[in-house]
């Protein structure tokens, strides 16, 4: 039977098949490329199940969880029963009231001196390496040697601490430290600061080597001293990592729990030293309250993913 064709159509001719060396050479090339890229994919497809195993799928069954009540092996839904719970807990304000004061004195001090310390660095011409290393060794020792140095040695409440010593040789008035409830604060940022700034002079000394030394110079002409050059070169030259530094810090010191575990005891004298992170241990582990330890945890979550967003909208309308 013959095919005809309707009046006033055009017939298409059929699109021809590519020649046989034209497949094999895209075979060859597909080929190629996914034995080139056979080891990228490797190890993306092993931090990828890292981080699914040991990152996201916690953080799923966290929320999941903040949903549920389990007694005696058996899991009901509640719905927002373990927030209400917490939230009516009044250690719950008290531990986030004591973390926003370690989150804001951290930035006072935490923050604040690792950047001038790297300007002094910087400015250095002698011993910079050795210096370098100095600032740097505490951020090699273990978190929990530093913490128990810092309890049994520096904070000692009696004469023989390194802080009292010091402050009778100046002839001013002893302190209890981690056993007084003003001083428990202050004390426990101290020790992070000394044990975490390391890190953050080195970032701040890179940055710093970067600017031209031609900023400089024309400030210096134009008669600036050292304080108008850090204001009006330094500070804006670094103004980037200064940014994400900040957040970095407000991050890692709201889920503080290392030092009021070690250096008060848990919740210090008062419950001045309980943070969210250390209530959230408490409910987990002492309590055995599982779901309200997760309610908390969310909570935390919530909180720092709207520090977060903040700092993005600020950034980019910066930029």
């Amino acid at each position: 039977m013959a095919l005809t064709t309707a009046p006033g159509a055009t017939r298409r001719p059929g699109r021809p098949a590519p020649p046989p060396r034209q497949i094999a050479a895209r075979r060859a090339g597909l080929g190629r490329k996914v034995r080139d890229n056979l080891t990228g994919h490797t190890f993306l497809i092993g931090a990828v199940a890292c981080f699914a195993v040991f990152s996201w799928y916690p953080m799923v069954r966290g929320v999941v969880m903040s949903f549920q009540r389990t007694r005696r092996g058996e899991t009901t839904w509640v719905g927002w029963d373990n927030y209400a719970r917490i939230v009516a807990d009044p250690s719950f304000w008290t531990a986030w009231k004591n973390t926003f004061v370690f989150t804001g004195l951290a930035l006072v001090l935490g923050y604040a001196v690792p950047f001038f310390v790297a300007i002094l660095l910087n400015e250095l011409r002698h011993a910079k390496g050795y210096l370098r290393v100095l600032v740097y060794l505490p951020v090699m020792l273990p978190p929990a040697s530093a913490l128990f140095l810092f309890k049994f040695y520096a904070y000692d409440p009696s004469e023989a601490g390194l802080f009292n010593a010091v402050l009778t040789a100046l002839g001013l008035p002893t302190s209890e430290w981690m056993q007084s409830p003003t001083m428990t604060m202050p004390a426990m940022v101290l020790a992070s600061t000394w044990m975490n700034m390391g890190g953050a002079v080195l970032i701040y000394l890179a940055a710093l080597q970067n600017i031209p030394g031609e900023l400089y110079e024309a400030a210096e002409i134009d008669g600036a001293g050292v304080w108008r050059r850090i204001v009006h070169v330094t500070i804006p030259q670094t103004r980037l990592i200064l940014a994400l530094l900040a957040m970095l810090q407000i991050v890692a010191t709201m889920q503080v729990f290392t030092e009021p575990l070690i250096l008060a005891n848990g919740a210090g004298t008062q419950d001045s030293a309980t943070s969210v992170a250390y209530l959230i241990y408490q409910h987990g582990f002492f309590q055995n309250d599982l779901n309200g330890a997760a309610a908390l945890g969310v909570i935390m979550l919530v909180v720092l993913a709207g520090f977060s967003a903040v700092y993005v909208r600020l950034t980019a309308r910066q930029d």
